[in-house]
């Protein structure tokens, strides 16, 4: 495979919107990140991603580009390219497909986040398994479910929420209305959740401290600082929430079965704090004896919060 060909690959999520200008062998020759807006209505993103789309195309090795692809937090219908709804965002049935190739004059293929990060680790990440999940935990919790080579999507594109599959009902309350789904208490805006009462009950401990000291509310980049520099509290929440992400895996690989289960997008950074309460739960949930059907592995991914914008650009590059 040659870098020859390249495309734009476009990452929508909760807080950020990430872009990048990528070959056919994953190689990201320009990159851009942009804050998602407080109003991410069809028509504000719209404007954002054509004006991405153009400041990555006068970079000097992105005259060449072929094709855009998008990655999108939310319900895309596949192959439409449209947004039907999204739990973090405000846009909804969003034509993104049309207006970006209207705005653009570029061919467009728009897909969910969590399948073109999953395409990303498929086909270029270290596993490289035909039959393998990717978690991407960030503002909310997105999967790329690959079997026998291909991303599931469903028969609509409308498949594979794993964020929502419900992992506790009396649990707190998600973006899309329901309770206790995983993405509830397995994502940054659970980590948030979390750290806030954590410094409410504590406000002079490390969490509390660290979001005064940059003048703003708890987030969960500290109680991520705070469990790295050796917080009890703040590591207790890493323990909560990674043990809901193991049941969450463990639950899924009762329905499939795959070989290996990746971690990626932002919250991966945190490392063993993360992955290991998450292999322990994985484990003690599992279904079925070890030896009969085997634990898969769970690893981080290997390009974490930067597969949706590669698996976005290889996506437009294998569709046109």
């Amino acid at each position: 495979m040659t870098n020859g060909r390249r495309a734009i690959g476009l990452d929508i999520g909760g807080t950020k919107v990430a872009g990048a200008i990528v070959g056919e062998d994953g190689t990201v020759h320009a990159e851009l990140r942009r804050n998602t807006p407080d109003t991410s209505d069809a028509d504000t993103m719209t404007t954002l991603l054509r004006e991405m789309v153009e400041e990555l195309r006068g970079d000097a090795e992105g005259a060449d580009v072929s094709a855009i692809g998008v990655g999108a937090a939310g319900t895309v219908e596949w192959p439409v390219g449209r947004i039907r709804w999204a739990p973090n965002n405000n846009y909804e049935n969003w034509d993104v497909r049309g207006l970006l190739e209207s705005a653009c004059g570029l061919p467009v293929v728009v897909d969910n986040d969590g399948n073109v990060a999953g395409l990303a680790e498929a086909r270029l990440g270290g596993t490289r398994n035909d039959h393998m999940v990717l978690l991407t935990v960030g503002t909310g919790v997105g999967a790329g479910i690959v079997l026998d080579g291909k991303i599931y999507r469903g028969p609509h594109g409308l498949g594979a929420e794993v964020g929502h599959m419900n992992v506790n009902p009396d649990g707190p309350q998600c973006g899309c209305g329901n309770y206790g789904c995983l993405e509830a208490v397995a994502s940054g805006t659970a980590l948030t959740r979390m750290g806030r009462s954590a410094a409410l009950h504590d406000p002079r401990g490390m969490i509390a401290t660290l979001a005064a000291e940059a003048g703003g509310e708890v987030t969960g980049q500290h109680v991520t600082m705070a469990a790295m520099a050796g917080d009890s509290t703040a590591a207790s929440l890493f323990q909560r929430l990674g043990r809901s992400l193991g049941i969450g895996i463990a639950s899924i690989n009762a329905i499939f079965e795959f070989e290996v289960v990746l971690i990626g997008g932002g919250l991966v950074d945190a490392g063993e704090l993360l992955l290991e309460p998450a292999r322990r739960a994985a484990r003690e949930f599992h279904y079925g004896p070890p030896e009969v059907r085997p634990i898969p592995p769970v690893l981080p991914a290997t390009y974490k919060g930067d597969a949706g914008k590669i698996g976005a650009g290889l996506l437009a590059l294998e569709e046109t």
